[in-house]
């Protein structure tokens, strides 16, 4: 099998087994980063810090043992309407571009002012920042654009992927997790994750780094309190001392800006590695 045609293989069969979704359009509270991390939540008018539940997808890298618990909010996508990555084609007859952005509204039918057309703005910012540092990004609307970010970043060596899946028909969004498995630590050399957008169709944003990554990757087992079970993908960021310092997730854990920070991959999301 050719490298094409093993990456189209691959992509077609994470697609079916996932049952992706484009995320539902929503007026989002959560400010995120250039690196799609969380920043902060919201404050209350009395300056409180109040945390949105959705937040809860971090912990420390102490916490990767058999027998743990932790609380974990995993997102679903309820929208009806499935959807994959489009081809080329379909997506090629749609700007994708924030200077067309009022063509874009009058094209979904979304008015000026709504939640959609906020969100479609935030990820057409996000798409657009130039990659810094040595880092590889940019957002796949297509199948194809899909696999040429993947031969790009991996050269002719045949990528792995993996994904978050929740094992049981009903789900639970929030609730505490317990370790069921001795968490297994993933070896690579290059490694890049790609994150569902909110948009009207499916877009992935995709980010990472070539050369001198400091993350590491365990795939862990875990058992809710509801007996659900899910094989998620958790990312631990081993140096976060390029992260905005009211990073959320300093709060959360009880660390200091620049400590070591894990967090669940969503479901939806996806992660290449070689």
């Amino acid at each position: 099998m050719t490298f094409p045609s093993f990456i189209l293989y691959a992509l077609l069969l994470l697609q079916f087994s996932l049952g992706s979704n484009a995320l539902e359009i929503i007026n989002e509270k959560i400010l995120k980063d250039d690196h799609n991390n969380v920043v902060k939540s919201d404050e209350d008018q009395d300056g409180y810090f109040t945390l949105d539940p959705s937040l809860n997808v971090f912990f420390k890298i102490t916490d990767l043992y058999l027998g743990n618990k932790i609380s974990v909010f995993f997102a679903s996508n309820d929208d009806s309407t499935s959807t994959r990555l489009r081809s080329k084609q379909d997506v090629d007859s749609i700007p994708f571009s924030l200077s067309k952005l009022p063509y874009l509204l009058k094209y979904f039918s979304f008015s000026n002012t709504s939640s959609q057309a906020k969100a479609m703005e935030t990820t057409l910012k996000q798409c657009e920042i130039k990659a810094i540092g040595g880092e590889v990004k940019t957002c796949v609307t297509s199948i194809e654009s899909m696999l040429e970010m993947i031969h790009h970043f991996f050269g002719m060596v045949k990528p792995k992927v993996l994904a978050t899946k929740v094992l049981s028909s009903k789900h639970t969004l929030f609730q505490n997790y317990t370790f069921v498995e001795k968490p297994i630590e993933i070896n690579f050399s290059k490694v890049i994750a790609c994150h569902t957008m909110a948009y009207p169709y499916l877009v992935y944003y995709c980010h990472g780094h070539k050369e001198g990554h400091k993350n590491r990757v365990f795939k862990i087992a875990l058992g809710g309190d509801n007996k659900e079970r899910v094989e998620a993908i958790a990312v631990c960021h081993m140096d976060t001392s390029s992260w905005d310092r009211h990073h959320v997730s300093y709060r959360l854990l009880g660390v200091q800006p620049g400590s070591p920070v894990c967090h669940v991959l969503p479901l939806y999301n996806v992660l290449w590695f070689a």
